[in-house]
Protein backbone atom coordinates (compact mmCIF):
# COMPACT_ATOMS: atom_id res chain seq x y z
CA UNK A 1 0.00 0.00 0.00
CA UNK A 2 3.11 2.04 0.51
CA UNK A 3 3.98 1.81 -2.75
CA UNK A 4 1.03 2.83 -4.07
CA UNK A 5 0.12 5.83 -2.13
CA UNK A 6 3.30 7.67 -1.38
CA UNK A 7 3.68 8.76 -5.29
CA UNK A 8 -0.55 9.90 -5.04
CA UNK A 9 0.36 12.03 -1.35
CA UNK A 10 3.88 13.64 -2.94
CA UNK A 11 1.83 14.29 -5.90
CA UNK A 12 -1.04 16.30 -3.82
CA UNK A 13 1.93 17.82 -1.62
CA UNK A 14 3.97 19.25 -4.58
CA UNK A 15 0.74 20.40 -5.99
CA UNK A 16 -0.27 22.27 -3.29
CA UNK A 17 2.86 24.13 -2.88
CA UNK A 18 3.07 24.67 -6.61
CA UNK A 19 -0.27 25.71 -6.62
CA UNK A 20 0.03 28.32 -3.58
CA UNK A 21 3.16 29.65 -4.92
CA UNK A 22 1.80 30.26 -8.26
CA UNK A 23 -1.71 31.67 -6.72
CA UNK A 24 1.06 34.96 -5.03
CA UNK A 25 3.12 35.10 -7.87
CA UNK A 26 0.46 35.08 -11.27
CA UNK A 27 -1.63 36.90 -9.12
CA UNK A 28 1.40 39.51 -8.23
CA UNK A 29 2.40 39.39 -12.18
CA UNK A 30 -1.25 40.16 -13.55
CA UNK A 31 -2.01 43.07 -11.17
CA UNK A 32 1.43 44.99 -12.74
CA UNK A 33 -0.01 43.81 -16.06
CA UNK A 34 -3.43 44.33 -16.10
CA UNK A 35 -3.22 47.95 -16.21
CA UNK A 36 0.45 48.83 -17.00
CA UNK A 37 0.91 50.28 -20.36
CA UNK A 38 5.07 49.81 -21.30
CA UNK A 39 7.27 49.58 -23.83
CA UNK A 40 8.44 45.21 -24.43
CA UNK A 41 5.03 44.24 -22.11
CA UNK A 42 4.41 42.27 -25.63
CA UNK A 43 7.65 40.50 -24.84
CA UNK A 44 7.20 39.75 -20.80
CA UNK A 45 3.67 38.36 -21.48
CA UNK A 46 4.87 36.22 -24.23
CA UNK A 47 7.82 35.18 -22.01
CA UNK A 48 4.88 34.24 -18.98
CA UNK A 49 3.06 32.22 -21.10
CA UNK A 50 5.75 30.27 -22.97
CA UNK A 51 5.76 27.43 -20.98
CA UNK A 52 2.02 26.60 -22.27
CA UNK A 53 3.81 25.91 -25.72
CA UNK A 54 6.97 24.75 -24.97
CA UNK A 55 7.29 20.94 -24.69
CA UNK A 56 7.82 20.03 -21.23
CA UNK A 57 11.13 18.07 -22.05
CA UNK A 58 12.24 21.58 -23.13
CA UNK A 59 11.20 23.12 -19.92
CA UNK A 60 12.46 20.43 -17.86
CA UNK A 61 16.16 20.72 -20.02
CA UNK A 62 16.47 24.66 -19.31
CA UNK A 63 15.47 24.39 -15.63
CA UNK A 64 18.31 21.23 -15.55
CA UNK A 65 20.32 24.51 -17.29
CA UNK A 66 19.96 27.02 -14.83
CA UNK A 67 19.32 25.26 -11.86
CA UNK A 68 21.65 22.06 -12.21
CA UNK A 69 24.84 21.81 -10.58
CA UNK A 70 26.86 22.97 -13.25
CA UNK A 71 25.19 26.46 -13.57
CA UNK A 72 25.79 28.86 -10.95
CA UNK A 73 22.56 29.18 -9.41
CA UNK A 74 23.17 25.52 -8.75
CA UNK A 75 26.91 26.04 -7.65
CA UNK A 76 25.51 28.64 -5.02
CA UNK A 77 23.45 26.37 -3.43
CA UNK A 78 25.40 23.89 -2.97
CA UNK A 79 27.99 26.00 -1.33
CA UNK A 80 25.20 27.98 0.92
CA UNK A 81 22.81 24.84 1.74
CA UNK A 82 25.20 21.77 0.73
CA UNK A 83 22.90 20.21 -1.38
CA UNK A 84 21.76 20.55 -4.67
CA UNK A 85 18.15 21.54 -6.46
CA UNK A 86 18.56 18.75 -8.87
CA UNK A 87 16.24 15.41 -8.49
CA UNK A 88 14.69 16.51 -4.90
CA UNK A 89 10.93 17.40 -3.85
CA UNK A 90 11.97 21.25 -4.52
CA UNK A 91 12.70 20.20 -8.00
CA UNK A 92 9.29 19.06 -8.50
CA UNK A 93 7.77 21.91 -7.13
CA UNK A 94 9.70 23.93 -9.46
CA UNK A 95 8.85 22.54 -11.88
CA UNK A 96 5.11 22.43 -11.63
CA UNK A 97 5.33 26.02 -10.73
CA UNK A 98 6.88 26.62 -14.12
CA UNK A 99 4.16 24.92 -16.48
CA UNK A 100 1.37 25.92 -14.45
CA UNK A 101 2.64 29.86 -14.15
CA UNK A 102 0.60 30.82 -17.23
CA UNK A 103 -2.83 29.11 -16.04
CA UNK A 104 -2.98 31.21 -13.21
CA UNK A 105 -1.50 34.27 -14.45
CA UNK A 106 -4.41 34.21 -17.58
CA UNK A 107 -6.60 33.42 -15.24
CA UNK A 108 -5.93 36.38 -12.90
CA UNK A 109 -4.93 38.86 -15.67
CA UNK A 110 -8.87 38.45 -17.08
CA UNK A 111 -10.97 39.18 -14.01
CA UNK A 112 -8.75 41.91 -13.11
CA UNK A 113 -9.07 43.53 -16.08
CA UNK A 114 -12.65 42.83 -16.14
CA UNK A 115 -13.03 44.85 -12.40
CA UNK A 116 -14.72 48.46 -13.38
CA UNK A 117 -11.81 50.64 -12.81
CA UNK A 118 -14.61 53.32 -11.88
CA UNK A 119 -14.76 51.23 -8.99
CA UNK A 120 -11.52 51.53 -7.75
CA UNK A 121 -11.26 55.14 -8.99
CA UNK A 122 -14.17 55.98 -6.37
CA UNK A 123 -12.01 53.75 -3.90
CA UNK A 124 -8.89 56.16 -4.00
CA UNK A 125 -11.23 59.24 -3.95
CA UNK A 126 -12.39 57.91 -0.88
CA UNK A 127 -8.95 57.96 0.08
CA UNK A 128 -7.86 54.62 -0.54
CA UNK A 129 -4.06 53.50 -1.74
CA UNK A 130 -3.17 51.26 -4.12
CA UNK A 131 -2.78 48.77 -1.87
CA UNK A 132 -5.99 49.02 -0.04
CA UNK A 133 -7.87 49.22 -3.56
CA UNK A 134 -6.27 46.09 -5.02
CA UNK A 135 -6.42 44.10 -1.54
CA UNK A 136 -10.01 45.27 -0.93
CA UNK A 137 -11.36 46.09 -4.30
CA UNK A 138 -9.87 44.46 -7.25
CA UNK A 139 -9.26 41.06 -5.24
CA UNK A 140 -12.66 40.37 -4.07
CA UNK A 141 -14.30 41.51 -7.49
CA UNK A 142 -11.97 39.08 -9.37
CA UNK A 143 -12.51 36.56 -6.85
CA UNK A 144 -13.71 33.86 -8.97
CA UNK A 145 -11.09 34.11 -11.60
CA UNK A 146 -8.41 33.76 -9.48
CA UNK A 147 -9.75 30.51 -7.73
CA UNK A 148 -10.46 29.20 -11.46
CA UNK A 149 -6.70 29.85 -12.11
CA UNK A 150 -5.61 28.46 -9.09
CA UNK A 151 -8.27 25.44 -9.72
CA UNK A 152 -6.40 25.27 -12.78
CA UNK A 153 -3.07 25.25 -11.91
CA UNK A 154 -3.44 22.67 -9.29
CA UNK A 155 -4.78 20.55 -11.77
CA UNK A 156 -2.12 21.16 -14.43
CA UNK A 157 0.88 20.37 -11.58
CA UNK A 158 -0.68 16.93 -10.81
CA UNK A 159 -0.71 15.76 -14.39
CA UNK A 160 3.02 17.72 -14.94
CA UNK A 161 5.21 14.74 -16.46
CA UNK A 162 7.90 15.63 -18.52
CA UNK A 163 9.83 18.72 -17.01
CA UNK A 164 9.72 17.01 -13.78
CA UNK A 165 11.52 13.72 -14.81
CA UNK A 166 14.06 15.91 -16.53
CA UNK A 167 14.46 17.99 -13.34
CA UNK A 168 13.39 15.95 -10.36
CA UNK A 169 13.63 12.56 -11.58
CA UNK A 170 11.67 9.72 -11.09
CA UNK A 171 13.15 8.51 -7.36
CA UNK A 172 10.57 6.07 -5.03
CA UNK A 173 9.62 7.75 -2.20
CA UNK A 174 11.41 10.93 -2.67
CA UNK A 175 10.48 12.48 -6.38
CA UNK A 176 7.88 9.88 -7.85
CA UNK A 177 4.93 11.72 -8.70
CA UNK A 178 1.83 9.79 -10.20
CA UNK A 179 2.82 10.57 -13.68
CA UNK A 180 6.20 9.21 -13.59
CA UNK A 181 4.99 6.31 -11.51
CA UNK A 182 2.21 5.93 -14.01
CA UNK A 183 5.06 5.55 -16.90
CA UNK A 184 7.38 3.22 -14.74
CA UNK A 185 4.58 1.17 -13.60
CA UNK A 186 3.61 0.75 -17.70
CA UNK A 187 7.38 0.51 -18.70
CA UNK A 188 7.67 -2.62 -15.86
CA UNK A 189 4.26 -4.51 -17.03
CA UNK A 190 2.47 -3.88 -13.99
CA UNK A 191 -0.84 -2.92 -15.45
CA UNK A 192 -2.94 -3.26 -12.70
CA UNK A 193 -1.03 -0.58 -10.74
CA UNK A 194 -0.84 1.57 -13.63
CA UNK A 195 -4.58 1.95 -13.86
CA UNK A 196 -5.32 2.52 -9.96
CA UNK A 197 -2.78 5.50 -10.53
CA UNK A 198 -4.78 6.68 -13.62
CA UNK A 199 -8.22 6.24 -11.61
CA UNK A 200 -7.10 8.27 -8.73
CA UNK A 201 -5.32 10.96 -11.18
CA UNK A 202 -8.57 11.07 -13.43
CA UNK A 203 -10.84 11.48 -10.07
CA UNK A 204 -8.56 14.41 -9.07
CA UNK A 205 -8.22 15.85 -12.46
CA UNK A 206 -12.78 14.94 -12.97
CA UNK A 207 -13.09 17.20 -9.54
CA UNK A 208 -10.77 19.83 -9.79
CA UNK A 209 -12.24 20.82 -13.67
CA UNK A 210 -15.81 20.78 -12.47
CA UNK A 211 -14.90 23.38 -9.74
CA UNK A 212 -13.50 25.28 -11.93
CA UNK A 213 -16.64 25.20 -14.14
CA UNK A 214 -18.69 26.07 -11.60
CA UNK A 215 -16.26 29.28 -10.83
CA UNK A 216 -16.44 29.98 -14.08
CA UNK A 217 -20.56 30.36 -14.38
CA UNK A 218 -20.32 32.11 -10.91
CA UNK A 219 -17.93 34.98 -12.46
CA UNK A 220 -20.47 35.23 -15.39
Amino acid sequence: MEEFWSPVWLSIKVSLISGLIVACLGTMAARRMARCRFRGKTIVETVFLLPLVLPPSVVGFLLVVLFGRHSLIGQLVERWFHTTILFTPGAAVMAAVVVSFPLMYQAAKAGLEAVDPAIEGAARIDGANERQVFWHISLPLARHALLSGAVLSFARSLGEFGATLMFAGNIPGKTQTIPTAVYMAMESGRMELAWAWVAVTIGLSFSLLSCAAKLGRWQR
